[in-house]
């Protein structure tokens, strides 16, 4: 291996697995606090919990990462302000970011903190490094959905560090950009509410299937490559999981980044009791990443018998006291999970006592966890500093310094989208105030600004940016952009503050839903970077609208949201890696 040596960088969700990360390896944690990131339903970290994690951990040089990486309300301000305030002075590494207003607070007002971009931010090619360079953030976290020879580009183009997930769950969706939790039950995944509706099955023909269910990500053998290309951080998923997890990862990993022990780290992961593996993008073959079934941890065997309170059933799989199993009817949501606490043994067969759910003979049994160390579940006696609260009035001046220009009442602008050339000829002309065209690539290809029919909207027309722009289709959308500009469409849609970077001079830019701007300091940022006007985010409401300022935004009316925003392919194609 040749490069400078990663970091390896575990998840925290309680101080049992704090605990376990220092033991099994980490040169750095990231954790939560109780709000504004994206494990909302994890247990997290208290804020004294906080401070003694932080002066332990640095006792042994490892550095400590704290997540804000939801997008926040107006109605949130001040608390953010608060937040920052006590995670600065806590002494943490850096903080881990999405939204754009809270980069714009800590640029202003707690410069001294070191801005990680979350990966719910959707950096995924060079331009997204580009643009976080420019505007100082210490890391960039990519995209999951990266291939290898992509990867190798964007760090070799990369001044400033890059971090990766190796190991642990997967979204079907881009992180930052799924709807589909928030639309199904208002539970928005950019608020760390994810329901996890792509675990579950969806009935196609009337036969219910695992259409977007992805395995376990596990990258072992290219941690020599991630080396070489100099990434800088290799980050396990993993906030809501178990202790033991955390510990038998950090320890592979460990062995992989030290000495390459490639067979030793394997063993150690076959009882990582996640789903089944994939190698995602960086694999070879990316339609064999969705799993068949929900189920996590590693099937021991089958229910024999069932009666009052006690359960017989086999196990290929010594088990002891401690041990965490679930019960599962095939091909249903039907489940328990019982940790063992006394059990009698006859060879393979375990009779355990249960005092709930309903198992029944032939349900699967899943083995969830071993009880093989115990980790301290109380933190060590750290003195603690108080750190006090800012002052109201300093407080409320951030708060009222989100104060717009409006233009003033006049006649409601109206802009449509069409993703197909053929509604432009059934427009009329006099309709719309702007048109944005949300083309593929193939019909950008086919594009003809010369054909009057297009020629008679002239500056209505906005070329319109997809979100995901691949590394090796950077030129072709700057190459686009000149053209289109030379026509006389000088008008532009970005889908990622990044792709600012490619518009040429003297175009009017608008940023749109997904360049999420959910509050007035975000709104600020974002039109300092020469944006004309924002597209409200699909997730908004009315309230929070309200409570915000700015008033010269475009309100989405009528659409149709995209739940999920993938790479994957859907089905059994899988020509989408040549045409992204």
């Amino acid at each position: 291996m040749v490069g400078n040596k990663p970091e390896l960088l575990l998840p925290v969700g309680n101080v049992d697995s704090f605990y376990a990360a220092l033991e099994g390896g980490a040169d750095a944690i990231y954790l939560g606090l109780k709000q504004f990131n994206a494990r909302g339903r994890a247990r997290n970290i208290t804020n004294r919990q906080l401070q003694a994690m932080v002066k332990i951990a640095g006792k042994k040089d490892i550095k400590t990462y704290v997540t804000l990486n939801t997008v926040i309300k107006n109605s949130e301000i001040e608390e953010i302000v608060q937040y920052l305030n006590f995670v600065l002075h806590c002494g943490i590494d850096a903080i881990i970011i999405q939204d754009w207003g809270v980069y714009y607070l800590v640029k202003k007002y707690f410069p001294n903190l070191a801005i990680h971009a979350s990966t719910q931010m959707g950096n995924h090619n060079s331009l997204g490094t580009e643009f976080s360079d420019i505007r100082d953030f210490e890391r960039v976290i990519l995209a999951r959905e990266l291939t290898l020879p992509e990867l190798k580009s964007i760090c070799a183009k990369s001044k400033i560090q890059t971090e990766i997930f190796i190991h642990g769950a997967l979204c079907y969706s881009f992180s930052g950009m799924c709807l589909f939790s928030s639309f199904l039950g208002g539970s928005g995944a950019n608020r760390g509410l994810c329901a996890q509706p792509c675990r579950r099955s969806y009935s196609e023909n009337e036969n219910a299937k695992f259409l977007f269910n992805l395995k376990d990500n596990q990258q072992l053998k290219h941690i020599s490559q991630f080396i070489e290309w100099g990434v800088s951080s290799l980050k396990v998923e993993g906030r809501m999981k178990s202790e033991e997890y955390v510990y038998r990862v950090a320890k592979a990993y460990r062995l992989v980044i030290d000495s390459n022990n490639l067979e030793e780290a394997a063993k150690l992961l076959e009882y990582d009791f996640g789903r089944q593996k994939t190698e995602y993008f960086y694999g070879e073959n990316i339609k064999e990443s969705i799993a068949k079934n929900t189920a996590t941890g590693i099937q021991v065997g089958k229910v024999l018998q069932v009666e009052e309170s006690i359960l017989t059933f086999e196990s290929n799989i010594e088990l002891k006291q401690g041990s965490r199993v679930r019960i599962q009817t095939p091909g249903k949501d039907d489940r328990f999970t019982l940790k063992i606490k006394e059990l009698e043994k006859n060879g393979n067969l375990y009779l355990i006592a249960y005092n709930k759910g309903t198992p029944k003979v032939n349900d699967s049994v899943f083995l969830t966890g071993i009880k093989e160390q115990r980790f301290k579940s109380k933190l060590e006696d750290i003195p603690l500093i108080r750190i006090p609260n800012l002052n109201f009035k300093f407080v409320q001046k951030v708060i009222k310094e989100f104060k717009f220009q409006e233009t003033g009442k006049g006649k409601v602008q109206i802009f449509i989208r069409i993703g197909s050339l053929d509604w432009l000829r059934k427009i009329h002309l006099n309709e719309p105030d702007g048109v944005f065209l949300n083309f593929s690539k193939s019909e950008w290809k086919d594009f003809n600004a010369d054909a009057p029919f297009i020629q008679k909207f002239g500056k209505k027309l906005f070329i319109e940016l997809p979100r995901f722009i691949s590394e090796k289709s950077i030129s072709f959308y700057n190459d686009l952009l000149i053209k289109l500009g030379k026509k006389g469409i000088r008008n532009c849609v970005i889908s990622h503050l990044s792709q600012k970077l490619m518009v040429p001079s003297g175009f009017k830019i608008i940023s749109n839903e997904n360049v999420y701007c959910f509050n007035d300091a975000a709104i600020s940022q974002v039109l300092s970077e020469g944006i004309n006007t924002i597209v409200f985010p699909y997730e908004n409401d009315f309230e929070n609208i309200v409570q915000g300022s700015y008033r010269n935004g475009i309100v989405p009316v009528y659409f149709y949201p995209e739940l999920f925003y993938s790479r994957m392919p859907v089905k059994s194609t899988n020509e989408f890696i040549k045409n992204d």
